[in-house]
């Protein structure tokens, strides 16, 4: 199907938008300018979303909010957040009628001319997303960057040509209905996560693995060596597949302290800019990716001058000789353990959150291992705290918090000059904010008016 097919197929469509955040705004007024008729559905109610209701309704739009927003749903096409189960009754029942069940990304895959290189895992997508994007931009090619990350590109699709590069994060929750796969996958690791959403480890590891499923023979795979998981894909793999990791001896791999592709040195790991271990991983990651379309000079000059992505490790000041980071992304205790093992010292940790039903045995090693003090918060505080209990080894302090204030404040009570405080919560956010973006402005704030 091209653009002009699509737009034919959608005029004249009775069509629902089910989810309906600020993302997906512009995805209902490409739908409006096609001629579709858009009802948009939510479960929050009106004075709750982010988005412009009253000028959308000007345009046509019909709001069903609240409980009922899936009840009596008639729409010929769905539009569907990834948020959503695929198996919702309500769903299950529309396609049983004849509903044409879709998404924005799965659409924008049907519909792109261009190359796509994608990224999955349960750690370090964003950073490794963001990397290939740069050292494809600084090679010089038009580059678009989407998925779960930048903005909706199905809006944009009249914009992007067959010369350019998409660079797309995909989370498992947009993965799970795909029918399609990129021409360059590229999977970080996979461990346990969103098993709050997904039925059980072996429906998250299937989600993941449809990023290559639909792959063909001139497709490429890139894989963790050192991740189980990741690596026993490869068997799969119906194209060329690429590992990288330090356990790695052939495609990417590093040995005395420069990654190698293929044998060619390409950039020492202390010129990459981002701290930690995992981040040599991220590079890693990305080189596979890129190899063949990128020069060692072009990674090289963005290994010393790419900062990171915000919410990841971000350094926010030093105050009283003490410096602040916000590692609000690491919603998930793997993501975590990459920050405690970032620093050349303990680090007093601000962690706990909503509680996702991932063990934290692991974690609480960690912490005995890698922290200076703990702060808790959150739904899982518990859950933390006891972990670190029954952890062998020294115990690091522990300090239940009432909230995200007064965990950083409680922490500046404790760290002296040196030290290093960071919100690294090994938690999703939801029990306290709306996303983890919201918690680590807040940590911001926090710290800025210390």
């Amino acid at each position: 199907m091209n653009i002009n097919d699509f737009k034919n197929f959608m005029r004249g469509k009775s069509v629902a938008v089910i989810g309906i955040g600020v993302s997906n705004t512009p995805v209902i007024n490409m739908l409006l300018s096609f001629g579709a008729r858009v009802t948009a559905r939510d479960k929050c109610k009106e004075e709750e979303l982010e988005i412009p209701v009253s000028e959308l309704r000007e345009k046509g739009v019909s709001f069903i909010l609240g409980d009922d927003y899936l009840k009596n749903i008639t729409e010929e096409i769905i539009f569907k957040t990834p948020g959503i189960r695929p198996d919702k009754p309500e769903l299950v029942s529309a396609k049983e009628k004849g509903t044409f069940l879709t998404s924005e990304m799965e659409m924008f895959f049907e519909l792109c001319p261009a190359e796509i290189t994608a990224v999955t895992g349960s750690d370090g997508k964003t950073t490794t997303t963001t990397l290939i994007y740069e050292m494809l931009k600084a090679e010089g090619y038009k580059c678009h960057l989407g998925g779960n990350i930048g903005k909706p590109l199905l809006s944009e699709i009249e914009n992007i040509s067959a010369c350019d590069k998409v660079v797309l994060e995909l989370s498992s929750f947009q993965l799970q209905t795909m029918s399609k796969s990129p021409d360059i996958a590229v999977v970080t690791n996979v461990s346990p996560n969103h098993l709050d959403y997904h039925t059980d480890m072996d429906e998250y590891i299937e989600a993941k693995k449809n990023i290559f499923s639909h792959q063909n023979a001139d497709s490429l795979l890139v894989v963790n060596h050192n991740n189980e998981i990741t690596k026993s894909f490869a068997k799969h793999a119906k194209g060329r597949v690429t590992y990288f990791g330090r356990s790695n001896t052939e495609g990417i791999y590093v040995r005395d302290g420069v990654i190698y592709a293929y044998g060619t040195p390409v950039v020492k790991t202390s010129d990459i800019l981002l701290p930690g271990e995992h981040n040599v991983e991220n590079y890693m990651a990305a080189i596979g990716a890129v190899w063949g379309k990128v020069g060692a000079e072009t990674i090289k000059k963005i290994s010393k001058t790419f900062g990171g992505v915000e919410h990841r490790i971000e350094f926010v000041r030093e105050k009283d000789g003490v410096r602040y980071y916000n590692d609000s992304i690491a919603s998930s205790p793997t993501r975590a353990r990459a920050c405690l093992y970032s620093f050349d010292k303990k680090i007093i940790v601000i962690a706990g959150g909503y509680d996702k039903k991932i063990p934290f045995d692991d974690f609480g090693k960690d912490l005995v291992k890698r922290a200076k003090a703990v702060l808790l918060l959150g739904e899982t505080a518990k859950d933390i705290r006891k972990a670190i209990e029954n952890a062998q080894g020294e115990k690091p302090p522990i300090v239940m918090a009432k909230d995200l204030e007064d965990a950083v404040f409680k922490a500046k009570d404790i760290a002296k000059a040196g030290d290093v405080v960071v919100l690294s919560p090994a938690c999703a956010s939801f029990d306290m904010f709306k996303n983890f973006e919201q918690r680590g402005n807040m940590f911001k704030q926090i710290v800025a008016g210390l």
